[in-house]
This record gives C-alpha cells, structure tokens and sequence, in this order.
C-alpha cells in the first residue's frame, strides 16, 4: 500500500474516532517516511484530542522543525497549549501563525478567546473586533466580544454585541441567554426573562437555560414557575449544583423551608466548596430556630471563602438573637475590615452597637451606612427610629423623617391612582393591619386587645402578616381576622397591588420604622385612608399615610405641628394592653424579706441614656442602700453599662443584671423589684404595662416628645399621676419619698394588677369602640372629598389634629376632648 493510500485510510479512521487504528496507519507512514511533518501534525493532532499534551506538543515542534512557517500547525500547537491551560503560550502560537496567514478567522477568533482567558479584555475585543471586520456574522466571536464588554462593564456595548449575534442567527440559545443574563444582572428583569424564554424555546431541554431563566423569574417574584423550571432542570440533570441550589432558593421564597433545606444540603453534596448554597442553608435554618445548625452553615461559608460579607452579616445577626453581642461586633468589624463601604454591614454594625446602649456610636453606624448608600431604606428606617431614643424635642425626629420621605417616598408620589372604594359613608368598612409581628413578640399584647373586640358586622378585619416563624400566637391573631393573607413572599409593589385588589378602605400600619416594617408599601398608596398606630406613639414623615394614632397625654394641645400625619387623639389611651397571662402571680414586696429596696428596668439598653443615669444617680445618692437590676446581654455590654453608672456615682456592686428571657421568666424578673425607674428621653412603654401587671409601680419623667410622654399617659389611665415627675428633682424626690414608704409601696404592689386591668389600658370593648370611632370617622372624610387621592387638609398648610369623643361604657363618663388646629 503507498503513503498516500495508507493517509487516506488514517484519516477515514481518525475521522471515525478510532484512534488507535488511526495512530497505526500514521505511524505506518511515517516509517516510511521520517521527515513528514504532515503525519507528524496528524499524530500531534491525535494525541491532543486523547488529552495527552506533552506528547502532542512534541509531534507539533517536530513538524514545525521541518515546516516552520506553516500556519496551520502554530495554529495546532496554540490549541493544544490553550487545551493544556497554557494560555499564555496559546498566544505565543496563535501570534505566530497569524504572521504567516493574517487573515485567518480561525487563528484570530482562538487568539480572542486566549486574550478572554487571561483577563486580557482590551486586547480581546480589539481581535475580536479585527476578526469581525472580516467575517460580520461570525456569532461565537460576537457572543465572546460581548463577553468582554460586559466584563469590563461596557453594558451598551456588551448589549449591543449580544444584539447583532441574534440579528445574524436568531435562533442562537447562546446569544439569547447572554442579552438575557445580562439584563437580569442589570435589573431589567422583564427584558431579561422576554430573552430567557425565548432561549428556552429554541433549546427546551437545555439546564443552563432553565436555570437562567428559573432565576430571572424568581428576581421577579414568580417563585412557583421559577421552582417549575428549576425543578425541570434538575430532572433533566441531576448532578447539577446550581440548579439544586436556586431551587433550594425559590422553595426558601415559597416558605417551603424543608425542601428548601433539602435542596442547598443536595447543591453542598455535589458541591462541597459552594460557599453561597452554605450561606442561604444557614439563613433558611435560622429562620427555622435551628440556630446551631444555622451557625455551623454561616461558620462553613466565611471557611470557603474567607471575607465572605454577606456571611458574616449573616451570622451577626444570628449571634444578636442568640445574645452573643461581642461575636456578632466581631463578624461585623471583619466584614468591613473587607468591604469598608459596605453600606449593609454598617447597619447591621449599628444595631448590634446599639443594642449594648452604645447608642451615639449606633447612630454614627446608621449615618455612615446611608454615607456609603444614601438609598439604604433600612438604615434610614433605623436611623429615624434610633434618634427617637436620643431626641428629647420632636424637631429632629420630625426633620430626620421629612428626609426620609424625600429620599425614598418621592419616588413613589407620582405612581398614585385613584382609589375606586364605593364611597358611602355608612357600609361595612374593610379594615387592612399590616405587620411583621402577628406571633410571640410585644406587638400582640396590643393587636389582640384591638383585634378581639372588633365589631365584624360594621368591619370587616384583614390581616397581612409577613411573619418569618408562624407560632401559637400567630394562630390566636389569626383567628381573629375575617381575611388572613400571608405575604411574607410578596414584595412591596405586589403586595399594594394584592390591598388594591381587595379593596381595602383603610390600611393600618403597626410597625412603622422598626424591624421588617413596610414604609415603603405605604408610600406607595395602596389603600384610600391609610393610618400608622401601634410601634410608637411618633411620626413616620410619610405623607401617604394619612393619620395617627395617639391620645391626650402623649400629645397636648399644640402637638400637631410635630407630625406629618394628622393626629387623632382616642380619648383615653393610645395602647391597650393584654398581658396574655395571669402567671406569674403578684408576689410580696421583695424589700421586705431582703432588707434592702431594689429598683428596676427592663428596657433595652439602647434607651438607658446619660440623662437617665444622671437621674438615677441622684436616686441612688438619696437611698444608699439600694440596688439596681437592669436586662443586658452578656460581656462587653455590662461592662459598658457598669462604667457608665459609676460616672454617675452608681457602684459597680449596686448592680445585677438579668438577661433577655422567654415572657414567663421576664415577667418573674419583677419579682425582684420594688420599684421601676423609667427611662429618659424615652419611656418605657410595653415594659412599663408589664411592670404593673406584676405590681411594680414605676416612676416617669414626663419629656417634650411623644415616647418621652408615655410613662405620663399610662400614669394618668391609672389615676397615678404623682408618679409623673416633670422635673429631674421631682423625679428623685417621687421615687426616693415612694421606697420609703414601704406599707405604701407593698399596698401599691398588692393593687396594681387589679387597677390596671380596671382602667382604659385593658378595656378592650372600650378601646375597639374608639378606634372603630375614629376609622367611621376618617373614612366618612375621604368619602366626602370625592375619592381624592390627596385629602382635601392636604392642600392646606395649617392640617390640624382631631380628638375623637369618647362614650360612656359600663357607667364611668368619659372626658371629651376637643379638636384642635394648627
């Protein structure tokens, strides 16, 4: 058989894939002839396919020694060299075969995609765009030059890329889910999902495809078919990680917490190092109170990759549930030690600082979070929120508010549509509540007072509950509700539109600028009357909420002006408590049996200021041998409190402390105290009802703000007003007179339980018909105003404030305030 005989058949088999009778027939040839650098190309060619590179490279120096300027074989060589990860001797090759044949589309499309490799971007595009001049339709280079522009952050220009690539073959799965990723990765996400599905259509059965547009679709918001789609993929290939891990995510957004579990463990198995599928495993895990097994997913993730932010913010905010304060400031230091503008991790620095009553240093955190995003609506919400605790007038809080509204709602003022309630006055009103915290949490002493006396013949109650662990309390609130809607999967504008569709009347919000609030549901007007009541007794700044609760203690005659919203003073009270409980019982004076008297506050550290120590200093002067109990988490927080009072005087071994407990263990705290000291510019609010309810009588400093009169309004509801200081040295003479006074004091203790559940602050008929009262009221407004989507006070620069009357119940007068203006 001659050379060309036994080449022709070579080629037949190599083109075949069978190699090895391939590799005999060219090894065959070559025998007969040593010097052919064309059977030495081939057999170079045939052990690069096999992955044997060395080899490879040998065959192609040896043709080369005999055929130097041959294109075709540097052309080879550079393949080889790029298949082997050798990029930079890739380029070598590819450089040398195009100073023999220039115009090579092969030679420059292989030298782009090396340039790609090696993050040499400019210099790719600059190839790619050579190469393109020459063949215009080529849509692999078009694809990959799109490549680099987005690399380099050229969207226009990545854009455009992608965008001639689909002009030239539109059925391009490639081309369409690059536009379509980078759209998504841009937020234009119904672009991108438009671009997804069309790459979808076109390779139906493709993974990759299914899960892009999985993705896009859970960005969205369109959990259930992204979880279809991502399902899908999964079954078309089961050993793939990322589509086992963006299930696993929209199953989390689905509140399918377990599959979800399931799924990230399945991602972690196939992919042991998948740092993110560790970090989302430990946020689903913690919000299902798994809080080990949470922490050991967070501690894995920062593990694989150390400076993991988003781990180390996660795994702060576990250690602050736990209490673990100095290790949720240690992750967080070392968060911003990696990304020192990361607007997050100073947020979440801020919470943890003021947590531990670090407060000035917490809102310095705030103020640098909105420095490095001033579009953080969190740390803005927290911020207002935190100078409430520091503001002993209302301007700052006010103005600090107005900015809010200006930088977050402004955008939304514009998109108001007119509401198309029927506006009859007199009908069945549909009454929407809006919070976070329908479950174990202070909130509910308060919401099921309202909500089980609510008159349904009249209203029609719906509850809108974003709450992350459902519990027995969930449930009681729940039953309650004529309408029980779980929208913890809805974003704001899904949600608005969800309170559209049901025609709600009048939308109430209960949490305001706290935790996992929704101010910007509010902005966006989903309701006609929209009302803010509940969190605290202060103004949000937003001008799409129209009213506020409060009553005639915490805001005086010519308050108004210190709200955005217009005031509604219920006659009595702004809160009315259930303590959910009648255990603990009430037990004796402690002062009696330990010989000394103990004075006490429970309140978060966050509110015991410098101006508060300064009081109970004084206190602490006038009754040498008192104590004082205070609640703080562990370590670098009591050592902070610690010295901090014994600037004011306070000796360290005057103090114990007590620990953030489950309610039972918290309300048994007041067993052992005599007497509460109410913080200042910030009263105790929920604390201070549970003071009494436990028959500890506490001692308030009436302040110039609404939170700062909150200790005067219970006082007064419970016929104790000389408990009320208006002056620091009213306050010490009231309390230091009052623990002197132990056959006083131990009859106070004795009587306190039974006056409270007496008076307004627990008459729940009584506080339901007032509050209905007002909503009647309210709403015959705007049906008056002809469905305006601005209320007619609106347009006025003096909007006033209104007192609602009361009525009498059960044969006690009720005192009638009158409206007022500003």
């Amino acid at each position: 058989m001659e050379t060309t005989q036994i080449l022709d058949l070579a080629t037949a088999h190599h083109l075949a894939g069978e190699f090895g009778h391939a590799r005999e027939l060219y090894e065959r040839a070559l025998a007969i002839n040593p010097d052919d650098a064309n059977v030495m190309f081939r057999l170079g060619v045939l052990d690069m396919q096999g992955g044997a590179y060395e080899a490879a490279l040998a065959w192609l120096d040896a043709a080369l020694t005999r055929a130097p300027e041959n294109a075709r074989y540097h052309f080879v060589r550079g393949q080889v060299f790029a298949a082997a990860q050798r990029f930079a001797d890739a380029i070598d090759a590819y450089l040398q075969a195009l100073s023999f044949e220039a115009g090579s589309t092969d030679v420059l499309f292989a030298l782009a995609a090396a340039l790609q490799a090696v993050s040499e971007y400019a210099a790719a595009i600059e190839t790619y765009t050579s190469l393109l001049a020459l063949e215009p339709g080529h849509v692999d280079a078009l694809n990959n030059l799109g490549n680099c522009h987005r690399q380099q952050g050229d969207l226009p220009a990545a854009d455009s890329a992608y965008r001639r690539a689909i002009a030239a073959r539109p059925d391009d799965a490639n081309a369409l889910t690059n536009l379509g990723t980078l759209l998504e990765a841009h937020g234009r996400l119904d672009e991108a999902v438009v671009q997804l599905e069309a790459a979808v259509r076109v390779a139906p059965d493709s993974p990759c495809g299914l899960v892009n547009l999985g993705v896009a679709l859970h960005r969205r918001g369109e959990f259930v078919r992204a979880a279809e789609l991502l399902t899908h993929a999964l079954e078309l290939d089961p050993v793939f990680p990322e589509a086992a891990y963006n299930l696993a995510n929209a199953l989390h957004a689905l509140g399918r917490r377990s599959e979800a579990v399931s799924h990230y463990q399945r991602a972690i198995e196939q992919a042991p190092a998948h740092a993110d599928a560790y970090n989302n495993l430990g946020i689903v895990l913690q919000e299902s109170g798994s809080h080990e097994d949470a922490a050991e997913a967070f501690s894995a993730a920062i593990r694989l990759r150390p400076g993991f932010v988003a781990a180390l913010n996660n795994a702060a905010t576990l250690m602050r549930t736990l209490g673990r304060i100095a290790e949720a400031e240690s992750h967080l230091r070392e968060a911003l030690a990696v990304d020192p503008h990361h607007s997050v991790t100073h947020n979440n620095l801020g919470n943890v600082l003021k947590d531990q009553g670090r407060l000035d240093d917490g809102i310095d955190c705030y103020r640098r979070a909105l420095t490095c995003d001033p579009y953080n609506v969190v740390a803005h919400s927290n911020l207002v929120y935190a100078l409430s605790f520091q503001a002993e007038h209302p301007q700052p809080l006010l103005d600090e508010c107005r900015r809010w509204s200006a930088r977050h709602e402004a955008p939304y003022r514009g998109t108001h549509e007119p509401h198309p309630n029927d506006a009859t006055p007199s009908r069945r009103l549909r009454i929407g509540y809006v919070s976070p915290d329908f479950r174990d949490h202070c909130q509910t002493l308060f919401t099921l007072a309202l909500l089980s006396h609510h008159d349904h013949e009249q209203f029609e109650v719906f509850c809108y509950a974003s709450v992350t662990r459902p519990d027995d309390l969930t449930q009681r609130v729940a039953g309650h509700a004529d309408v029980w809607r779980d929208v913890r999967a809805l974003n704001d504008e899904r949600l608005a539109q969800l309170i559209r569709d049901d025609r709600i009347d009048i939308l109430i919000d209960l949490t305001m600028h706290m935790a996992d609030g929704r101010p910007l549901l509010f902005a966006r007007k989903p309701a006609p009357v929209q009302i803010a009541w509940l969190a605290y007794p202060g103004t949000t700044g937003i001008d799409a909420i129209d009213y506020r609760l409060t009553d005639p203690w915490l805001d005086p005659v010519g308050s108004d002006a210190w709200y955005s919203e217009v005031s509604i003073r219920l006659p009595h009270s702004f809160w009315c408590y259930d303590a959910l409980t009648d255990t603990p019982e009430v037990n004796a004076l402690p002062a009696l049996s330990s010989g000394y008297p103990t004075f006490g506050c429970l309140n978060n550290p966050c509110k015991l200021s410098d101006a508060t120590f300064r009081l109970w200093g004084d206190v602490m002067r006038e009754v040498a041998d008192a104590r004082l109990l205070l609640m703080a988490p562990n370590g670098a927080a009591r050592a902070l409190l610690l010295e901090r009072l014994g600037h004011h005087g306070i000796a360290r071994e005057r103090v114990s402390f007590t620990l953030f407990r489950p309610r039972a263990d918290y309300l048994r705290t007041y067993h052992q105290i005599d007497i509460g000291l109410d913080t200042f510019p910030y009263n105790g609010h929920t604390t201070s009802l549970d003071s009494y309810w436990m028959g500890v009588p506490v001692v308030t400093r009436v302040g110039g703000t609404s939170v700062g009169r909150a200790g005067l309004s219970q006082l007064e509801n419970l016929g104790l007003r000389d408990l009320a200081a208006d002056s620091d040295a009213q306050f010490v003479e009231t309390a230091v007179q009052l623990v002197r006074d132990l056959p006083r004091l131990s009859a106070m203790r004795a009587s306190l339980r039974a006056r409270l559940a007496a008076s307004p602050l627990m008459d729940g008929v009584r506080f339901a018909r007032h509050v209905e009262a007002a909503y009647r009221h309210v709403w015959g407004t705007w049906c008056k105003q002809g469905q305006r989507t601005t209320p007619a006070w609106r347009d006025s620069a003096t909007a006033g404030g209104m007192t609602m009357p009361g009525e009498a119940l059960g044969g006690r007068a009720t005192r009638v305030f009158p409206a007022v203006t500003r």
